[in-house]
């Protein structure tokens, strides 16, 4: 039986009990995988029962949540309290790259990477504030839905679908590409096939139940991969301090980390030239670029449209602000614990790789060079063997700083193997990682189609569609979506991922100006946001591809020593000084308009359009 959506249902009504059981069973099926680990059960078989059982547990969800009501499809029927928004918000915020990156670029760059935790967890604050809200009060569906509406045409509206579309798409491939890593390590299928399986349960998630399926698949993610992400650190932190408080112990493995530094410098073990110092400021860039990227990042969360339609279905306005405070404490719990991740896991790595030789290197770099995610002297860690060969080549008996490299991507996952853990670790910590590339993948493809299905079908094409036939339409545009996220996956260059990046500095150019001065200036014309729109999210995307790395763009040297990761510094201003301009040349906006904007930013009172349509909402 579908489960049962409304105001008084038992479901809504019994969500603390529920996800309380799935909690539970979650920590009891951990146990019972670590029971099984200790009588000798092969890891083989443990990593397919965690990446095979929590596919399953999300399949069951979407299955139950299936719909034919088209507000339950679109905005999950507008009854998630702000408690489980929140939750669901951050699982589909988080994904694949926050949940796997984020701890290997502060591995890798040290302080220099606190951008993007101060870039991304910024921009929530601008949500909260400026955005969620009001968009909320307006009472759309999607965020062309907003902007079709308060700029009054379909014009506009397809400007916010590029935008969209553009901003979405690549994030999604990435996505993908990170559930078939995952399910081709742990299910041990080649890689293409390992891509379509992590879409065939992206699907079961979403296409039946549309955002109310996801809502609480994503409530389900949130607790896998949240367990998921602290277990390790705190035995880490535990086995270091004797205190399994990562968050707050941390400091005294950065202490370590600062000694152990100043001990290979003195050894010949690193050179200036090599050892990035973990607490250096600016050491991997400049302060200008630093403060970019972290505008970029602040300013992309707040335009990201898969996160803003989130707070379309919360209840009321106050519950979407309190669900927005919900998210970034969700949020904080990982990013809180990302630099302790960094910490622990560089500590370890410089106490039993750096200065070692080669005999006495553990297994762990083996499987992990096998898929040429580590590298020493040069070389994939494939074998003992090839390790010997590169670093003899090299002239050197034992493993320098500079002869050792592991890929950002996969420092997370590691990190059980690193701490020589039990694999059981492991399957948990590829379950997490599983989750947070659905949760996202889920909320970026929902996104798309509902863009297209509900912004291009039908406000555009066949605004008298049915409930039905819009339905259909959805779920059609979704599979179709979702089978083209794929094959881009399959046959797309490494360098994808890089494109994750262009994400925010896209949508960011090309949605806040419209979406901030849509909200806040009554006078901004539609004249006005049409060109801004097209301005900010152009100077941004030529500055992409004049800079991007080949065959992305053109790999030109960047202007004013802007890295191509902060294009949106250009755009954004290009945008905002584009859309003032024109509306103010332009006829102001009606008085109509003008009461519009004013009701959508008064706290009180119904919401301003039904579905977009600016008419009351029943």
């Amino acid at each position: 039986m579908a489960i049962q959506q409304g105001g008084g249902s038992d479901f809504v009504n019994n969500l603390g009990k529920i996800y309380l059981m799935y909690s539970g069973g979650f920590v009891a099926f951990i146990v019972l995988l670590g029971i099984l680990e200790a009588v000798g059960v092969r890891d083989t078989i443990l990593g397919f029962l965690f990446v095979g059982f929590t596919l399953v547990i999300y399949a069951g969800i979407g299955i139950l949540s299936r719909t034919m009501r088209v507000s339950d499809y679109y905005v999950a029927g507008r009854q998630v309290p702000a408690f489980y928004n929140g939750m669901a918000t951050a699982s589909d915020w988080m994904s694949s790259a926050s949940f796997l990156a984020l701890a290997g670029m502060l591995y890798l760059l040290g302080y220099d990477g606190l951008a993007f935790l101060l870039g991304w967890t910024g921009g929530y604050v601008l949500v909260a504030v400026l955005i969620a809200p009001y968009m909320r009060k307006f009472g759309a569906y999607s965020v062309p839905d907003f902007l079709g509406a308060r700029f009054g045409g379909n014009l506009a509206r397809l400007l916010g679908i590029v935008v969209l579309l553009s901003a979405s798409f690549l994030y999604a491939v990435a996505q993908m590409r990170a559930t078939g890593l995952i399910a081709e390590r742990f299910l041990h299928i080649p890689y293409t096939y390992a891509v379509f399986v992590g879409m065939a349960g992206i699907l079961f998630c979403s296409v039946l139940g549309g955002m109310r399926a996801v809502t609480w698949t994503q409530v389900a993610q949130y607790i896998v991969l949240i367990i998921a992400y602290l277990t390790p650190v705190v035995m880490m932190s535990n086995t270091v301090t004797g205190v399994p408080v990562p968050q707050l112990m941390y400091g005294e493995a950065l202490q370590q980390i600062t000694a152990r530094e100043r001990e290979m410098l003195a050894n010949g073990l690193a050179d200036a030239d090599t050892l990035i110092p973990h607490l250096t400021p600016y050491a991997t860039t400049d302060p200008v670029n630093f403060f970019a990227l972290v505008l970029c990042l602040m300013v992309g969360t707040a335009s990201l449209p898969h996160v803003l339609m989130r707070y379309f279905t919360t209840p009321t306005v106050r519950e979407a602000r309190k669900s927005v405070g919900w998210s970034l404490l969700f949020v904080v719990v990982l990013f809180f614990t990302a630099p302790a991740y960094a910490a622990f896991v560089k500590l370890e790595i410089y106490q039993t790789i750096i200065g070692q030789p080669f005999g006495n290197l553990p297994d762990w770099i083996y499987v992990w060079g096998g898929n040429d995610k580590v590298r020493i002297c040069d070389a994939a860690a494939r074998s003992f063997e090839a390790v010997t060969a590169a670093c003899q080549a090299a002239g050197t008996d034992v493993v320098r700083l500079a002869d050792f490299w592991i890929a950002e991507d996969v420092v997370v996952i590691a990190t059980p193997e690193i701490a020589g853990l039990p694999y059981v670790i492991t399957g948990l910590v590829g379950a997490g990682a599983l989750a947070a590339a659905l949760s996202t993948a889920d909320g970026l493809l929902l996104a798309m189609s509902n863009a297209l299905s509900h912004d291009v079908y039908y406000k555009m094409l066949d605004p008298n569609a049915p409930a039905g036939r819009r339905l259909v339409a959805a779920r059609f545009v979704l599979l179709a979506i979702a089978i083209a996220g794929a094959i881009t996956a399959v046959v797309a260059p490494p360098d994808v991922l890089h494109l994750v990046a262009w994400a925010f500095s896209l949508a960011a150019a090309g949605n806040f100006p419209a979406l901030l001065l849509g909200i806040w200036w009554e006078r901004c014309t539609t004249e006005g946001a049409i060109a801004g729109m097209i301005a900010g999210f152009g100077t941004t995307l030529a500055y992409l591809i004049y800079t991007g790395p080949a065959p992305l763009g053109l790999a030109n040297d960047p202007i004013f020593g802007i890295a191509t990761i902060s294009a949106g510094i250009f755009g954004l201003p290009v945008g905002f000084a584009v859309m003032i301009g024109v509306s103010l040349i332009t006829p102001a906006p009606s008085e109509e308009m003008r009461l519009l904007v004013r009701a959508i930013r008064r706290p009180r009172g119904a919401t301003v359009s039904r579905d977009g349509d600016l008419r009351p909402a029943q």
